[in-house]
C-alpha cells in the first residue's frame, strides 16, 4: 500500500506539472529528520458497510488504532461523546509522519453522509473589519485592539544560546570526523532546539485559532485586507516581525 500510495502521488505530481506549469519539475524528497509515509485504507467485504473500524486502517477503541505494517498503536485519545458517534465514519488516506523531536502522528482523510460539525444557528446580523499590523496583531473597525503576543521574540533569547551550543557540538563532531547522526550530544542538543521552536508554533497556532473563532461566531461577515505574506518577507527589516506575527 505504501508503494502504491508513492506512486500514486509521484504520477499526481506530473499532471500537475504538465496541466498548471506552476509547480515546477517533481524532485526526490530531501534527506531531513522529518519523516512520514501514506497508506490508503482498504475494506475486505463489499458486504459490509465500511466504518472506521472494519478497513486495514481501523480505530479500535478510543486510545487505540490498528495500521498496516505496524499494527496496534496507542495515541492520545478521543473523548468518548465523539468517538460513539464515529460508526458510520470512513477511513481514506492516512499519513503517518514524524517531526523534528520524535514526536509521531497520524492524519485520517475521512468521509461520511453526516455533517463532521453542527451548523451554527445564531446569525448575528453584523459585519466586521480587521487591520492586520506588525504593533499590534489587528484592529478591528469597532476600535478592539488585539495585542500581538510576539512569541518568537520572547525567545529569540534562550533559542539563539540553544542555537549557538548546537553549532558547536556540530563542529567537534566534524573535527572528529563522525557523521551528525551518530554524534549523540549533537542529536541531544538538535531536539532541545526543535522542541523550542515547536513549542513557538504550537503557541503561535492556539492564539490564531482563538481569535479567528471569536471573529467567526460573534460576526456573520469578516473584511480583511489582502495581505502578500511572501512578497513582503523579502523587506529584511520587517521579514522577522511578519514571521512571528502569522498573518498568514
Amino acid at each position: 500500500l505504501m508503494k502504491a500510495n508513492a506512486i500514486k502521488n509521484y504520477r499526481a505530481a506530473w499532471n500537475l506539472f504538465r496541466e498548471v506549469h506552476h509547480a515546477g519539475t517533481p524532485v526526490f524528497h530531501r534527506k531531513r529528520i522529518e519523516q512520514s509515509y501514506q497508506t490508503s485504507c482498504m475494506y475486505a467485504s463489499k458486504l459490509a458497510i465500511p466504518n472506521i473500524q472494519n478497513g486495514s486502517v481501523r480505530i479500535i477503541n478510543s486510545r487505540q488504532v490498528q495500521l498496516p505494517k505496524l499494527g496496534r498503536l496507542r495515541f492520545k485519545g478521543i473523548p468518548p461523546k465523539i468517538f460513539n458517534r464515529m460508526d458510520s465514519i470512513r477511513i481514506g488516506t492516512t499519513t503517518i509522519s514524524m517531526d523534528a523531536t520524535g514526536r509521531y502522528y497520524v492524519a485520517m482523510q475521512l468521509a461520511s453522509e453526516q455533517p463532521f460539525a453542527d451548523k451554527v444557528s445564531n446569525e448575528t446580523a453584523t459585519a466586521i473589519g480587521i487591520d492586520l499590523n506588525t504593533d499590534n496583531f489587528l484592529t478591528d473597525s469597532e476600535g478592539n485592539i488585539v495585542a500581538n503576543p510576539r512569541y518568537y521574540r520572547s525567545v529569540s533569547g534562550k533559542l539563539a544560546k540553544a542555537q549557538r551550543k548546537l553549532s558547536r557540538r556540530a563542529r567537534r563532531a566534524k573535527q572528529e570526523h563522525r557523521p551528525l547522526r551518530d554524534a549523540k550530544n549533537y542529536q541531544k542538543q538538535r531536539n532541545v532546539v526543535a522542541t523550542i521552536q515547536r513549542k513557538i508554533a504550537n503557541r503561535r497556532k492556539n492564539f490564531l485559532h482563538l481569535v479567528s473563532t471569536t471573529l467567526i461566531k460573534n460576526h456573520d461577515l469578516v473584511v480583511a485586507e489582502e495581505l502578500r505574506s511572501k512578497n513582503m518577507l523579502r523587506n529584511h527589516a520587517l521579514a522577522m516581525s511578519i514571521s512571528d506575527v502569522g498573518w498568514r
